[in-house]
C-alpha cells in the first residue's frame, strides 16, 4: 500500500522549521530530506527516521521497525507524534545534524 500524498504533505509542514524539507517520490513510497540528507522514509503512511545518537536522546524510548522487508530497522515514530510539530522539528533537525552530507557521484566521461 503506498502512502497518501496528504500524508507526506503534512510531515513535511510539520517539519519544515527543521531547514529544508522535502518528501520525494523513492521505489514507490517517499523519501524525507532535510537539508540535502535524507533523514527518514515515509512508507505505508508511517513514518521512519534513520536511527541517531541524537535523535534516540530526544525521542527517548525509540521503537524501531524495518519500513520494508529487508531494510535497516528505523525509528518507527507514532501518527500522535507527528501533531507536535516543534517536537517533530526538532527530531529532524537533530537527525540531519548527525548524518554526513551524501557522497557526491563522479560524472561520466563522454567517449
Amino acid at each position: 500500500m503506498a502512502s497518501n500524498q496528504s500524508t507526506v504533505d503534512f510531515i513535511v509542514e510539520q517539519s519544515a522549521g527543521a531547514g529544508a524539507v522535502a518528501g520525494r517520490k523513492m521505489f514507490g513510497e517517499y523519501a524525507l530530506f532535510c537539508d540535502g540528507k535524507m533523514v527518514g522514509l515515509i512508507c505505508d503512511n508511517q513514518l521512519f527516521i534513520k536511527p541517531t545518537v541524537a535523535g534516540h536522546a530526544h525521542i527517548g524510548a525509540a521503537t524501531e521497525r524495518a519500513p520494508y522487508k529487508g531494510a535497516k530497522p528505523c525509528f518507527w515514530i507514532s501518527g500522535d507524534l507527528w501533531e507536535n510539530g516543534d517536537w517533530l522539528t526538532a527530531l529532524v533537525r537533530l537527525t540531519a545534524a548527525d548524518l554526513p552530507l551524501p557522497a557526491k557521484k563522479p560524472r561520466k566521461q563522454k567517449t
